[in-house]
């Protein structure tokens, strides 16, 4: 009966969502350049109306210039009950990619059409900004002794890897929650994640003319011996399985290659941006080790040719810790509820900044809003969109497992 009280709350206020929703995709937080202050502003007053703080968590200036952003400034909104409880976060992301083109819709319009919302960010993770903060006033809406405490993470380095927004906050010891639900989709839980590992590789070499290269000395031909390392060691990386559902083996590319100066002149530099996915099973230090190998030895003996290899990024894989089952067994009921049909719970290949909470031992999943698939929501695309059916739902099972922890 409680719980479908909390369902009622929810349905009698959804066009207030939505419109919350509305103006959360209307303020751009484009990550880069990553100007993120004045969404975090913006959330920090619209929660005042429910008579909420938002503790505003700045960092520092220039560690996030050093980081590639120009600001970030995190939010956690504590909601403290009797004790005796465990303390639950939520955490959503508010940065996002650049909306690109091909856009029929306006990416920052929060236009409703067809029971879809439009706009970047509808999907991953401002859908969760609003299923988060109506599930916690629909738990306190109910008038019932609640006990532990809630706390909303609103938080702005996902994109860039997440060690400016939860990492920062759980550095600076800011919080240590017992559980933490982080966005995701509503059609299944995430219970473990990808490693990543991105690597920043510059070949050196020497520029010369055009008409006489053996003048210089190509680091465009040195590179490509680098890419013929990478690329042929994809099969060796299809051979590898992980055992959790919903990852299979681990991935490898370059996705971005700057050089060159000129079409008629011997490439002096170039640089290569690359990707390495790891299943949960693999060991970051060895996997590292091994592609600077690969690289180098690529390159071995190659006259005129220097190389310089800069990790950007090292996320470790998200796992199961004990206390996971709790928050899964309490998803999947209240999900058989109220979408009817059980969900399940598995691995993404994906990373998130999840992991950072499952880095300090604290037991995390990735549930919220949205489709079956990643592809569907068209996130990160152009046309992003969540159903707002998918939003109502999402939002009845998070409330219904904050009561199944904080119920007193």
């Amino acid at each position: 009966m409680t719980k479908q009280k909390l369902a009622e709350w929810i349905d009698a206020h959804f066009d207030e969502e939505v419109g919350v929703l509305q103006q959360l995709l209307r303020v751009p937080t484009d990550t880069p350049p990553g100007n993120n202050a004045p969404h975090a502003d913006m959330v920090a007053d619209l929660v005042k109306a429910y008579g909420w703080t938002a503790e505003k968590h700045a960092v520092p200036q220039q560690e996030v210039r050093d980081y590639g952003m120009e600001s970030i400034t995190n939010l956690i909104v504590r909601r403290p009950y009797a004790d005796g409880g465990p303390t639950i976060a939520l955490n959503a992301h508010g940065d996002v990619v650049p909306p690109g083109d091909n856009w029929t819709y306006p990416p920052y319009g929060g236009v409703v059409d067809n029971g879809y919302i439009y706009g970047r960010a509808a999907a991953v993770s401002k859908c969760d900004f609003a299923t988060y903060i109506f599930a916690t006033r629909a738990l306190e809406a109910l008038g019932v002794p609640l006990k532990g405490g809630l706390e909303l993470h609103f938080t702005y380095d996902e994109e860039f890897g997440g060690l400016l927004g939860p990492g920062w906050l759980l550095e600076q010891k800011l919080t240590k929650p017992d559980y933490v639900i982080a966005a995701g989709f509503s059609y299944n839980i995430v219970t473990a994640h990808n490693a990543c590992l991105q690597l920043e590789v510059t070949v050196h070499g020497k520029s010369g003319h055009g008409a006489m290269p053996e003048t210089g000395h190509d680091a465009l031909q040195a590179a490509t011996r680098i890419l013929n390392a990478i690329y042929g060691e994809l099969p060796e990386l299809k051979k590898i399985k992980s055992k959790i559902a919903g990852i299979d083996s681990p991935t490898m590319l370059v996705g971005r290659i700057d050089g060159g100066t000129n079409t008629n002149v011997v490439p002096g530099k170039v640089t290569l941006k690359m990707d390495r996915r790891m299943i949960p099973e693999e060991d970051p230090v060895a996997v590292e080790a091994h592609v600077r190998a690969l690289i180098e030895e690529a390159v071995q003996g190659v006259p005129g040719i220097t190389l310089e290899i800069k990790r950007l990024l090292l996320s470790h894989a998200l796992r199961e810790r004990p206390g996971t089952e709790k928050l899964v067994a309490s998803i999947q009921q209240n999900a058989e509820t109220f979408i009817g049909e059980k969900i399940p719970a598995q691995g993404t290949p994906l990373y998130a900044d999840a992991r950072l909470y499952g880095e300090h031992g604290i037991p995390a999943v990735l549930y919220g809003a949205g489709p079956r698939t990643v592809p569907e929501s068209n996130a990160k695309k152009a046309d992003e969109r969540l159903n707002l059916e998918d939003l109502r739902k999402a939002t009845k099972v998070v409330a219904s497992t904050l009561f199944d922890f904080l119920g007193a």
